[in-house]
């Protein structure tokens, strides 16, 4: 993992002891509201709708135990005894007091931690899949890359005041788990013909009230170029990106406005006038920082003991089955620890539950976790034999939900619980879906399939990508929910489509269970999955399935 240098060290402390300052002219009225806002976002404190809430980085979602343990001794501290894990792979702490703020700032601080750049019109926290580094099907680690990418935005002169925020993904997997196609900047690591890995570099994904996929600039830049082809990418924008309407300011917009072919060509021209001053600097800081991540020195071991408790353990075959996936050493496994217990809100962690997580990496996992865009964590390196006492563990936290890629493990925004801009709620819909599925016992029958679920147009939650994706809305003062079907977020990605008229409050998990039957129904057999036979089938008998039931086939 990465290690702050002493430039690092100097420039968070230095940020905390200015916003500190900030914060006490705004306690004794030398600031106003007004005033005060455009500097507490620059260091990621909102105002939701009851309180504060600090939105805390983890930098393409890697994390060690010392700072998790710090993050539970924060929410014990200063908020109300847990996190919530977000889809941008940070933490956010939805009650601190505003006098607190700068003492929990330091706090993060001493373990190499920050909550500047998580808000504003700036490049956020770069995000990259969650096995990255572990992953069986990977071409190459790409956090160095996003490390690299950090480094070089945080706080860039250029770059502080965009059109709108800016949010780069990068996976080093063909595989996509870091949803590259719905960001502003997706970078997805290829070969080239005589095998030297590269990036495809996507432009213009997004979803909020426009939702695009990206569409491919470049499809392959070696490494060495990286920066400065991103550097244009970001001028172009910058110079061109619409400010006279927020709504039409992120640069999807402008790829969609100025043609792919026109926007091509203008990064194109501006990567030509910069690259020679780069001048090579990049690829020594990048030969130092991928240093940094070397991989663990794995355990040479017997998994004898593993294969044995699979077999004579039913419910640890179970765990075993949805929360592992395959590591590159093939006496290990990457575990991932769900955040979705059934009835639970998606992606919180109490302190003790963090605790236990920190614990494990440090026993079992090379004193490495991670933060998915999916609201979970990952332990991404634990040996097989050392499974069964992970799973002992993790059960005795409440956090051995065996659910990972199923119907209730579910994407959730905050919703109109804490956010200020929501219209609907999302957590107790996810919370009510999960918990009635869990009582039909059909999960596991009814196998992968992705809810996604946004409290308002904004698609925090990621419904546009959802395999099932919910969008609550305000209809004259009701709460109001509309399903799109078929959206994908992997590497064959597509926003999905929506069904027809929206259901209330009350009649959205019917429907949805309603869905689901269907596609039992239909499905041409067990193997095949919803966004399978979804694609097989097209919407139609999920449409009859949602509509005529109750008689509004006709209105749709």
């Amino acid at each position: 993992m990465y290690s702050y240098t002493d430039f690092d060290e100097a420039f968070v402390r230095s940020r905390v002891a200015q916003f500190s300052q900030q914060v006490e002219r705004r306690i004794d009225g030398s600031l106003t509201e007004d005033e005060f806002k455009p500097l507490r976002l620059m260091n990621g404190l909102y105002l939701q709708l009851h309180a504060y809430m600090l939105r805390v980085a983890i930098p393409y979602g890697t994390i060690n135990p010392r700072q998790m343990r710090q993050l539970a001794m924060i929410a014990e501290t200063w908020d109300r005894g847990y996190g919530h894990f977000t889809t941008r792979q940070n933490i956010q702490f939805n009650w601190p007091k505003l006098p607190d703020v700068p003492a929990i700032l330091s706090a993060l601080a001493d373990v190499e931690m920050h909550a500047i750049q998580t808000s504003g019109n700036c490049v956020r926290n770069v995000t990259a899949d969650h096995f990255a580094g572990a992953a069986a099907d990977e071409i190459e680690d790409p956090r160095p890359i996003a490390e690299l990418l950090r480094q070089w935005s945080t706080d860039h002169p250029e770059f502080q005041f965009l059109p709108r925020k800016f949010k780069i993904a990068v996976t080093g997997s063909p595989n996509d788990r870091a949803v590259t196609k719905a960001h502003d900047i997706g970078l997805r690591m290829v070969r080239n013909g005589a095998g030297e890995p590269g990036f495809e570099v996507i432009v213009g994904g997004g979803l909020g009230r426009t939702p695009m996929i990206g569409r491919v600039v470049r499809e392959f830049l070696p490494k060495a170029e990286l920066l400065p082809y991103v550097e244009a990418i970001l001028s172009v924008y910058n110079q061109l990106g619409r400010r006279d309407n927020k709504y039409k300011a992120r640069i999807k917009i402008l790829v969609h406005e100025t043609g792919l072919d026109e926007i091509t060509a203008l990064i194109e021209q501006r990567f030509a006038e910069i690259l020679p001053v780069w001048g090579g600097q990049n690829d020594a800081l990048l030969a130092q920082i991928e240093a940094a991540f070397a991989p663990p020195a794995f355990r040479e071991a017997a998994t004898d003991g593993y294969d044995a408790f699979y077999n004579a353990d039913p419910v640890f075959r179970s765990w075993a089955d949805t929360n592992l996936a395959a590591h590159r050493h093939p006496d290990y496994a990457i575990v991932t620890i769900s955040l979705k217990a059934h009835g639970a809100t998606p992606g919180d962690a109490t302190a003790d539950q963090m605790r236990t997580m920190a614990d494990l990496a440090e026993r079992y996992g090379h004193s490495e976790l991670r933060i998915s865009h999916e609201q979970n964590v990952i332990l991404p390196h634990v040996h097989k034999s050392d499974l069964p006492a992970v799973h002992a563990t993790l059960a005795q936290a409440g956090l051995a939900t065996a659910n990972v890629g199923l119907i209730s493990d579910i994407i959730a925004c905050p919703g109109m619980d804490y956010c200020a801009l929501a219209t609907a709620r999302s957590i107790p819909v996810a919370q009510q879906i999960a918990t009635r599925f869990d009582e039909l016992k059909l999960e596991h029958e009814i196998g992968p399939l992705k809810i996604k679920i946004s409290g308002c147009i904004n698609a925090c939650g990621h419904h546009h990508v959802g395999h099932i994706g919910i969008l609550g809305l305000d209809r004259a003062g009701v709460e109001n929910y509309q399903i799109t079907l078929g959206g994908d977020g992997t590497e064959t990605a597509v926003v999905g489509e929506k069904t027809g008229p929206g259901f209330a409050y009350d009649e959205i998990v019917p429907a949805i269970e309603r869905l689901i039957g269907a596609y039992l129904k239909v499905r041409a057999e067990p193997e095949e999955t919803f966004l399978e036979t979804y694609r097989r089938l097209g919407l139609a008998p999920f449409k009859a399935a949602l509509y005529e039931a109750e008689g509004q086939q006709d209105a749709a």
